[in-house]
């Protein structure tokens, strides 16, 4: 059994999602693993990761329209906004989705599905730089 690590960083540009397939899929080719597992994890909390649909972009809006509809910003209901309006919503909106996903690796490939990618859904209305880690277990042969 093999174990790689990297540590990468992504700028958001504030809320909405940001594809990460291409760059977690050459971090895995460079792992130069045949099979294994790839297990991704976002060390934040106003941020998430999520597999989605890959091809058209109108998945992206629907999805940011809908927790939208089920976490306002601004809610009275909410004590916790040290941080602005969206402060509380974008922890339960995190809560609510996931900080790490895991993919299979598969003839030195991420096994996604055809219509599948990798994302990164920024929860906070302002630009955020968020760390990530990827590390990937796996053989060589």
């Amino acid at each position: 059994m093999l174990i790689r690590q990297f540590q990468f960083s992504v700028q958001t540009a504030g809320r909405g999602l940001f594809d990460l397939t291409e760059t977690v899929s050459k971090l895995a080719t460079q792992a130069n693993m045949s099979v294994g597992i790839c297990h991704l994890f976002l060390h934040h909390t106003s941020a998430s990761l999520i597999l989605s649909e890959h091809a058209d972009p109108l998945v992206k809006s629907d999805l940011e329209t809908f927790m939208q509809r089920l976490v306002p910003d601004s809610d009275s209901l909410y004590e916790h906004n040290a941080e602005g309006p969206d402060d509380m919503p974008a922890h339960i909106r995190s809560v609510l989705t996931q900080s790490f996903l895991s993919i299979p690796l598969t003839h030195k490939c991420l096994a996604l599905g055809k219509w599948q990618g990798i994302y990164l859904w920024e929860h906070r209305v302002k630009p955020h730089q968020r760390h990530l880690t990827l590390t990937i277990l796996g053989q060589d042969k």
